[in-house]
């Protein structure tokens, strides 16, 4: 169970690490040896992100990611085969992290028995709001798997509880409203947000948009369980290649 799982890691760690890549980016075997670096360097959880024409929630970074990997040919077949493989080669637990149109059209119930198959353990559907998610919610209790929600700072305190009703696993705190990607301010304001969200829930916190170094990292500590960098590890692959990825994992932790 990922809670579980979270909360044992949690017990020796201040915090954990969760990172993002965007499957078949630059290409299958990258992507492979990126995963690879990345558990090797500390990494606790993963997600693995189905690419998808319009990925409404992510920056251009990643909307770049997205749209090289459908060039180069990735299809959901091949993420599911990619899943698989690395769910059974490192001892962390994998997340899918898609957009809506993607299960719906490969069939809710299909696409979580899928999930279950291959050994990943939840998924982040942000287009997928639980009044229109009956199907997606029945389909991952049947197969213990936690669908993941989003708190905003925008969030009311009442959307907060009803969200966190329907969230297992964790909850992932935006740090700011907006696209993946954009400049966050670690300040006051984040901080007394961060409270409110755990005042909402009993699930651990994640916190994402906007982790870009180990400053940031260490100032969550205490304020959440897990600190998630995305955007920020596709610019280092861009920048200095996929071999600069463990030595950036290890200067977090």
């Amino acid at each position: 169970m990922l809670e579980s799982y979270i909360k044992e890691r949690r017990k020796s760690r201040d915090i954990l690490l969760m990172t993002h890549i965007v499957m078949g980016y630059p290409s299958f075997e990258d992507s492979f040896e990126i995963v690879r670096q990345m558990v090797e360097a500390g990494v606790d959880l993963m997600e693995l992100q189905i690419p998808f024409s319009e990925p409404m929630a992510d920056g251009p970074v990643i909307l770049k990611a997205n749209q090289k990997a459908l060039e180069k040919g990735s299809s959901l077949t091949k993420c599911f085969d990619f899943a698989q493989r690395v769910a059974k080669e490192f001892p962390i637990p994998f997340l899918f992290m898609s957009y809506a149109n993607i299960p719906f059209k490969y069939g809710m119930e299909k696409f979580s028995d899928k999930m279950a198959k291959i050994n990943i353990k939840g998924a982040i559907i942000p287009d997928l709001p639980p009044e229109e998610g009956e199907d997606y919610i029945r389909a991952m209790n049947k197969n213990s798997l936690s669908p993941i929600y989003i708190f905003s700072p925008e969030t009311s305190d009442e959307r907060l509880l009803y969200l966190s009703s329907f969230a297992s696993g964790f909850v992932y705190c935006l740090a700011r409203k907006g696209v993946t990607g954009k400049k966050t301010a670690f300040s006051n304001d984040l901080a007394v947000y961060l409270s409110k969200c755990q005042k909402a829930t009993n699930l651990p916190l994640a916190v994402g948009f906007g982790v870009k170094d180990k400053a940031d990292v260490d100032y969550l500590k205490g304020k959440a369980d897990i600190a998630v960098i995305g955007s920020r590890t596709i610019r280092i692959v861009e920048e200095k290649g996929v071999a600069a990825t463990g030595d950036f994992i290890k200067s977090l932790v």
